[in-house]
């Protein structure tokens, strides 16, 4: 498969976003803030349950240099269980709209049911983050075509329930690179615009520990699919296993904070173009010192 160029935007429902676009130095990734509207999440799960929470949530993050929201109503963490659609739509809805009245940045709908996808897409957002890669509902497609949304299709294998039970590879960066170009044209070839597609190889869905090393050392691969990669790493199991080696104990929020940081410096130098984090603040001040000593 011949190499594509590297995208300079990713357009989306009604606008579109400038990318880093190295030219031999490195740039700071557009940073998409995670706001999740659930009691469940394996981070910060009900810390942002309620409406007014999730919003104020939302602005704080944009304060810290969002360049991206990326709302939830449903957890997808390892064993989860799956959220009815009207109860997915009851803690998003609201959040979506008004986010994307007052945030000044684009709004993500983190969902893999077209419902709520076209919900959230009619209360104003902007793109369709599904860790499904728009697999897990037949309507999916036909509502991002009709929408005109931008989309981020992700890689996992099996289901949220099912992913860490016992995931194999022959050859982890290979195959999810083989994966993403099949959804890439399988989208096109649904009349979904390619300048409106994002990757991710969903680090953490359905790989363990060693595949997820591997995808963050081999990340670079991934770049010349002709589309933006989104990498999601933040405070990510791997991390803390990772530092429980070096510390001899499980590591604090704060310290799963700066391994996220860490982490993005590492994503930030291989080209990769959005990253998916909790903490905006704390990981944009280590990108930006990171991208300035590196000249």
């Amino acid at each position: 498969m011949a190499a594509l160029s590297l995208p300079t935007k990713w357009r989306l429902r009604t606008r579109s976003l400038d990318l880093p676009h190295p030219h031999g130095k490195i740039r700071r990734p557009l940073l998409m803030g995670i706001v999740n509207a659930t009691p469940d999440s394996f981070s910060d799960g009900g810390r942002y349950g309620s409406v007014e929470a999730a919003v104020a949530h939302g602005m704080r993050l944009v304060a810290e240099g969002a360049d991206i929201l990326d709302v939830g109503g449903e957890s997808t963490r390892p064993f989860s269980t799956p959220v009815a659609p009207d109860e997915e739509l009851r803690r998003v809805s609201e959040v979506v709209e008004r986010l994307a009245a007052a945030a000044g940045v684009p709004v993500s709908i983190d969902t893999s049911k077209a419902a709520v996808a076209a919900r959230a897409l009619a209360a104003g957002a902007e793109i369709v983050n599904d860790v499904t890669g728009l697999t897990g509902d037949a309507d999916m497609t036909r509502v991002v075509v009709e929408t005109g949304a931008g989309v981020c299709a992700m890689h996992m294998q099996g289901t949220p329930r099912t992913m860490q039970v016992d995931p194999r590879y022959g050859d982890v960066v290979a195959e999810i690179r083989e994966y993403l170009a099949r959804r890439r044209d399988a989208l096109v070839a649904a009349g979904v615009a390619a300048d409106r597609i994002c990757l991710d190889p969903g680090i953490g869905f359905g790989k363990t520990h060693a595949h997820n090393l591997a995808l963050m050392a081999g990340v670079g691969t991934f770049l010349d699919l002709g589309a933006p990669i989104l990498v999601g790493h933040s405070r990510k199991g791997f991390l803390a296993k990772i530092l429980e080696s070096g510390l001899g104990r499980e590591p604090t929020a704060a310290e799963r904070a700066a391994a996220t940081a860490g982490a993005a410096c590492r994503l930030a130098a291989a080209g990769v173009q959005v990253v998916r984090v909790h903490a905006v603040a704390t990981v944009r001040a280590a990108l930006d010192a990171f991208a300035a000593c590196a000249g």
